[in-house]
């Protein structure tokens, strides 16, 4: 039995796909979202669900009301129906797609349950890896990467079936691909003027507009290198981030004989989604197949971090250890909710990160409660940050 967190959003969307193509396989114990009522309710009557979560109490309340009397679906509400739906003894498998850090306490609740934990945020690594990586070893947990990066290094290792843990024997060094977003040939002078909807307008992916924001800074990329050291027990300098503006090779593997492994695809989250399902089968997913003779070309190339400083940001606070990378994204979703409601200017969005971290204590992340309180100080930094930012716009049309 599956539990899907986030399920209305693309991942979660992707994912009931994939379990529909196989019925006597799958079964859906729990579904969760946050308010989106509507979709969630079609979903419930689509899969029938055991349980449906919802984190508004006023949607839950609607839900509640609009299912039909004979549907067998309950709703559960907040913090602690997302945990009930997560550990009971029926589930096997927990998609973990809740965007943002709002999606740690349940995935870290799924590990320390000892679920197949299929791992579509990378908050959760990047606010509390050493938390999340120890409940998945002490529970005996099996953690599978779904970012689409993520997952094509885990195909390129020899893994252990077993453990799921994957094995650095023979690595020299993993290439992290990126596509660069929609501003990867844009001036910083042009970046000033980029609308939310330019942003969010990506070449290769249907994502969220928050996670396609991320894109276009290269936060996602430096987010994604944090979760890479985190998945794979890698030091930073063992991690390389190439532009590939095509996203047919989602990342490759070096090895110390000079071999290079790379795991290519049409850019489809359904690919990974399925790999994480059947691991380690392989199992249809409904993606075309790759025609490597349309694709015609590979292109490659180094990221600016003069352009693009998020990427350098998320290398600097990985580096600092401890909480700076919870610091670090709370101060990027702070910034990037405030590009979307245009109260900042999208190149705004590292000035709010690093006055952040720099205006923040660095401690040791012992407990959930001390990753949380960093996150929630750093979101009130940052929030401020913003407000001195926005009212620089209004005065002087710039930030």
């Amino acid at each position: 039995m599956v539990t899907v967190l986030g399920s209305t959003g693309s991942i979660g969307v992707s994912t009931l796909d994939v379990i529909a193509r196989h019925p006597d396989r799958f079964g859906v114990f729990a579904l969760a979202a946050n308010s989106s009522v509507a979709a969630l309710l079609a979903q419930c009557l689509a899969f029938q669900p055991r349980y449906a979560v919802m984190m508004d109490e006023a949607a839950a309340e609607t839900l509640r009301a609009r299912l039909p009397a004979d549907c067998g679906t309950r709703v559960l509400q907040g913090a602690s129906g997302l945990s009930q739906v997560v550990t009971a003894a029926e589930v096997d498998t927990v998609m973990a797609a809740i965007v943002g850090a709002a999606g740690l306490p349940s995935a870290l609740a799924a590990a320390e349950a000892g679920k197949t934990v299929l791992l579509a945020n990378k908050e959760s690594l990047v606010m509390g890896g050493h938390l999340l990586m120890q409940a998945v070893r002490s529970s005996g947990a099996r953690l599978l990467p779904i970012d689409s990066e993520h997952n094509a290094i885990f195909q390129c290792m020899p893994v252990d079936p077993g453990s799921s843990v994957p094995s650095l024997a023979g690595v020299s060094k993993v290439l992290l691909t990126a596509s660069g977003g929609p501003f990867r040939q844009w001036s910083h002078a042009r970046m000033e003027a980029a609308t939310p909807d330019q942003a969010c307008a990506h070449p290769n992916w249907s994502m969220g507009r928050k996670i396609s924001v991320d894109s276009a800074s290269l936060m996602n990329k430096g987010l994604e290198l944090i979760e890479a050291c985190w998945i794979f027990d890698l030091a930073q300098d063992q991690i390389e981030v190439v532009v590939h503006p095509q996203s047919i090779i989602h990342s490759m593997v070096q090895y110390l004989d000079g071999s290079v492994l790379a795991q290519m695809g049409n850019p489809d989250m359904r690919t990974p989604i399925a790999y994480g399902l059947g691991w380690p089968e392989r199992l249809v997913s409904g993606v075309a197949p790759l025609d490597l003779i349309a694709t015609a070309r590979l292109d490659f190339e180094a990221p600016d971090e003069g352009r693009f400083p998020c990427l350098r940001l998320a290398r600097e606070a990985a580096a600092a250890g401890g909480t700076a990378m919870a610091i670090c994204n709370a101060a990027n979703e702070v910034a990037v909710s405030a590009f979307l409601d245009e109260r900042i200017r999208f190149t705004s969005i590292p000035r709010v990160i690093e006055q952040t971290l720099e205006l923040m204590p660095v401690l040791e992340p012992s407990s959930l409660a001390v990753v949380e309180s960093a996150d929630a100080e750093a979101r009130l930094i940052a929030a401020q940050q913003v407000a001195t930012l926005a009212c620089s716009v209004r005065k002087t049309g710039l930030a």
